[in-house]
């Protein structure tokens, strides 16, 4: 697995169109065998980094989250690394993978909640995490009482993305 030195590293991503780019910057550096697990909350944009790394794998679309199928393969209409997309939120243990039958050599593999799975694919793979920013207050004085928080699940609103290469 070689990833290009440009893409690891922390960066703002100011909404979706940027994280779109990104995943495509992503898809254009991965192959067969490649393992990328996703971490973030819910509306960090998981989907459509997944969605730009697909475009840049040039894979047959749309990619769509698959919390409902746990993984959805979509193939190269150039010739290339097809796209599996899991979801292992609903996965009870890291051995259900087995069960899914994944062409991991053969395919990227792109695991959404997959902290704790990767390490059952390869041995080395992609760590992205997306940390989405949240409106409202936590314990916001010095005897710990907690305010109301607010959270906005803005896809406007900017995300700090973290890439690295595991372990």
């Amino acid at each position: 697995m070689s990833v290009p030195t440009e893409l690891l590293g922390v960066r703002e991503v100011a909404g979706p169109d940027d994280m779109h780019e990104l995943g495509r910057a992503i898809g254009r550096a991965l192959e067969p065998g490649d393992v990328v697990v996703l971490t973030g909350p819910l509306g960090a944009g998981k989907t459509t980094l997944t969605r730009g790394i697909g475009e840049g794998l040039g894979i047959r679309g749309p990619v769509q989250s698959p919390t409902f199928v746990i993984a959805r393969t979509h193939p190269s209409l150039v010739g290339g690394t097809p796209l599996v997309h899991v979801d292992a939120y609903r996965l009870g243990a890291a051995v259900e993978l087995d069960d899914l039958d994944i062409d991991v050599a053969g395919s990227a593999v792109i695991v959404e909640w997959g902290r704790g799975v990767a390490e059952y694919l390869a041995d080395t793979w992609w760590e992205i995490e997306i940390d989405r920013h949240l409106g409202g207050r936590g314990v916001d004085n010095a005897c710990g009482e907690i305010a109301v928080h607010t959270v906005e699940l803005d896809a406007d609103a900017p995300r700090t993305v973290t890439i690295s290469r595991r372990p």
